[in-house]
């Protein structure tokens, strides 16, 4: 994903803040076995863009840690998978790309801690053990606190993120050995099938290789009546001037953003996953966000 900051004073973009706050509506799937659930959320400002997990663009410049739980072959093939699947980054990048999620994301946090605290507290006597795909510096840490015996593993291809991660778990009350970061994609997670209670990822799947396959181990390692619960930046509609832009920002953006997508259809790809139980996907915009604000969120079931 990426960052990138337009001035309020900036004119191209001042003609598309416009949009009030609009009442909830739902939409159902015609899917038998999934429900869709849109929330239309609209918001009047479109200044920086924060983009969770893998974002790169900064304000004025452009802009995660040896697997410590994997062993054996499934830690292999993740570790072949990490190299086949990732371009190799500098030290430098990764660091710098660590430092600024750490710093750069509180406007962003404070916007959605809310439909994060909602969306958590589904895990509350639901869930001991969670797994948090691209956990990068550990935001979502905190919101696991709630849980009673909770144990958290924290996935990511980055290894600059895990001291930041680990930080964030020591400052939200987590112990040390409660916590264990992974360094792997989400495409190819070194854990046992059924080993999980709940998956978290929020602001991941625009910047994997293969969506698809990221939602495949999902299910794998999701036990009977575990639940995924998400959150992701999506395409515009169809037709809307936003989308225009993604469309023309969306080439250079999977550049310079370390393989963010603008334009995939995350809330379709969920559904198209067909989780045991279903899915129910909600629609938001935040305005914390700029070229990338229509998100959707929402929880799968296993």
């Amino acid at each position: 994903m990426a960052i990138l900051y337009f001035s309020s004073s900036t004119p191209f973009f001042s003609t598309i803040i416009y949009s009030p706050r609009r009442k909830i509506r739902a939409l159902r799937d015609s899917s038998k076995t999934h429900k869709n659930l849109i929330t239309t959320d609209h918001v009047s400002s479109f200044r920086s863009c924060p983009c969770g997990r893998r974002h790169f663009l900064g304000a004025v410049p452009f802009l995660p840690i040896s697997p410590s739980y994997a062993s054996g072959s499934s830690a292999s093939t993740s570790t072949e998978d990490l190299r086949r699947l990732r371009s190799p980054k500098p030290d430098w990048y990764e660091e710098l790309f660590a430092w600024f999620l750490s710093t750069g994301m509180e406007s962003y946090e404070k916007e959605i801690s809310d439909y994060k605290i909602k969306l958590f507290d589904n895990l509350v006597g639901k869930a001991e053990k969670v797994l948090e795909i691209g956990i990068g510096t550990g935001p979502n840490i905190k919101y696991y606190t709630a849980i009673p015996n909770v144990s958290v593993i924290g996935v990511d291809p980055n290894a600059k993120m895990e001291s930041y991660a680990r930080k964030s778990a020591a400052e939200a009350g987590i112990k040390s050995e409660d916590f264990t970061f992974i360094h792997a994609l989400g495409e190819s997670i070194p854990l046992e099938d059924a080993s999980v209670d709940a998956v978290v990822g929020t602001l991941v799947l625009c910047s994997v290789t293969d969506v698809a396959r990221t939602l495949k181990e999902i299910k794998r390692i999701l036990r009977p009546g575990g639940i995924y619960l998400f959150i992701e930046h999506v395409a515009a509609e169809d037709g809307t001037f936003l989308r225009l832009v993604q469309n023309v920002l969306d080439p250079l953006q999977q550049v310079v953003a370390d393989g963010c997508h603008l334009t995939r259809h995350t809330g379709k790809s969920i559904l198209e996953a067909k989780f045991n139980g279903g899915s129910d996907v909600k629609k938001a915009s935040i305005s914390s966000i700029a070229y990338i604000s229509s998100h959707v969120y929402g929880i799968a079931y296993s």
